[in-house]
């Protein structure tokens, strides 16, 4: 049999580009090479606790918010267990000072209680509220409206994140607090401000975590891409891309099946792809572009399996910075380490008031482990790193319980056990460079260059994923949209998400 599109996967990206495709008629292959479908939105269990892999909360799912109207389309609005958090859902910690800063729900009321909190500051925070929302406006795709571009004024591009929010006010808690959120795109001072307005701009709207887990995403929508006749296959990975001639014709795995089809949209890394193609069909120029382009830095996870009712369910997320200067250099290797972190509670149905488990996530360069770098090990091909690494993680991860004790002084009393995932974990099992966590790297300087285009230069093969638009959940899901236009007319997909 062969598929109108082999899609390799099974990521966000992978699998709305698989029911969209399939729910216009296509017949459509995914294939994952890990046993759990959902790239980051795999979970892990430890003590009978859940943890998720990547996704802690999303934005934008109100009703009629445009991402809650996409998943709407998608059967996630039914399909998934949501709980909407605390009004004030992003609550922030500077250096040593004991206020708590928000940021809440809601356009007014984000700006409302910024001007709670910074009552002498309401002209820059009118400013900024004002220059987000023109953000927004600037990428019509995100928001479901159709233009002829992607983003309609270019000149917004290049405006730095720092230096702009920095050109508002001199108060630097307010200047931490507007950029308190920075690592959900790991955003160095060369940050552009669009990806900071689009994902803050997100959260502004609503914020929501998934009950038990965002694999259910993942779950529902591999389920519906097999009732519209499509196929999604798990321990299937691929290894080469077969060629007739200059075009792709078969997708081989790593099991021996050969997988033939019309169209292969890729949802892993663009270097990765390109060496399954083989370097002989891929112009140097290209490749040695994206191979010279920078990644954003891997993260250090510590997750906390909690004695039963010892700690209490949060409802909301608490970033810590131990500077105001929120987009210091992650890179720098002299910087004292952990410098920022975010911990939440995964919500459970099991219980709305304890918490059963404590994530707490901060940055961490690649290179760090880089003595380990040889070594692989996921469910599908385990192996072991060595008491070495193993020693390395348990001291990272006392480190950094001893930071976060600073705040929360009873935590080790409550826990259990503990757990960490380092840039190599991402790596083997998202198949990211080097672990990044949100793959390539945005720089005002370059703005372009954060955008690549779906279809290749190799005929029949496309891409899809954070690496084409933006990360996050709400970003893959637009880039998805951006690939499948390439098939289907947008104005068609946009009515068909919208019930029209």
């Amino acid at each position: 049999m062969t598929f109108d599109f082999v899609i390799i996967g099974s990521g966000m990206g992978g699998l709305v580009c698989a029911h969209i495709l399939s729910d216009h008629g296509f017949k459509v292959c995914v294939l994952e090479k890990n046993q759990q479908l959902g790239g980051s939105l795999q979970v892990f269990s430890r003590g009978r606790t859940l943890f998720d892999t990547g996704v802690h909360y999303i934005g934008g799912l109100d009703a009629g918010q445009p991402l809650h109207r996409v998943f709407d389309y998608l059967g996630l609005m039914d399909g998934v267990k949501w709980k909407r958090m605390d009004a004030r859902h992003d609550r922030f910690t500077v250096a040593d000072d004991s206020t708590v800063y928000f940021h809440a729900q809601g356009e007014e009321e984000f700006a409302h209680g910024l001007k709670q909190q910074f009552p002498t500051e309401t002209s820059a925070i009118d400013a900024y509220m004002d220059a987000v929302g023109r953000m927004l406006h600037n990428f019509p795709l995100d928001s479901l409206e159709l233009a002829d571009r992607d983003h309609l004024d270019d000149e917004l591009l290049g405006i730095n994140a720092k230096d702009f929010i920095g050109s508002l006010t001199r108060n630097e808690r307010l200047r931490a607090v507007l950029g308190g959120a920075n690592l959900l795109h790991a955003g160095t001072d060369r940050l552009p401000f669009h990806v900071h307005a689009l994902v803050t701009g997100s959260y502004m709207r609503s914020a929501h975590k998934c009950v038990d887990g965002g694999s259910q995403i993942a779950k529902v929508l591999a389920r519906r891409v097999r009732e519209r006749g499509g196929t999604v296959l798990a321990r299937k990975e691929v290894v080469r891309l077969e060629m007739d001639g200059d075009t792709i014709c078969a997708a081989i795995t790593a099991d021996g099946d050969r997988i033939e089809g019309r169209h292969f949209i890729s949802n892993i890394h663009p270097l990765a792809t390109y060496n399954m193609v083989g370097r002989d069909h891929i112009k140097p120029s290209t490749y040695n572009r994206l191979a010279r382009m920078p990644h954003t830095i891997s993260s250090f996870n510590v997750h906390l399996v909690c004695k039963p009712e010892t700690f209490p369910y949060l409802n909301h997320n608490h970033y810590h910075h131990s500077t105001t200067d929120v987009w210091a250099r992650l890179d720098d290797p002299d910087a004292a380490w952990p410098q920022t972190y975010m911990l939440s509670t995964p919500a459970t149905s099991r219980s709305s008031q304890w918490a059963e488990g404590i994530s707490i996530m901060t940055y961490l360069r690649s290179d760090t482990v880089d003595k380990w770098a040889q070594t692989h090990n996921t469910i599908v091909r385990p192996s072991e790193r060595g008491e070495g690494y193993k020693e390395f993680k348990a001291n990272m991860a006392e480190r950094l319980i001893e930071e976060v004790q600073k705040r929360y002084p009873d935590i080790r009393q409550c826990i259990s056990e503990v757990h960490t995932t380092t840039p190599l974990t991402f790596r083997d099992f998202l198949g990211t460079h080097g672990g990044a966590l949100y793959g390539y790297e945005k720089d005002h300087r370059f703005p372009f260059r954060g955008f690549i285009a779906p279809a290749t230069r190799v005929p029949k093969l496309y891409l899809t994923g954070q690496h084409i638009h933006l990360h996050g959940i709400q970003g893959v899901t637009i880039s998805a949209l951006v690939t499948c236009s390439e098939f289907i007319p947008r104005e068609e997909i946009l009515r068909r998400i919208k019930g029209e």
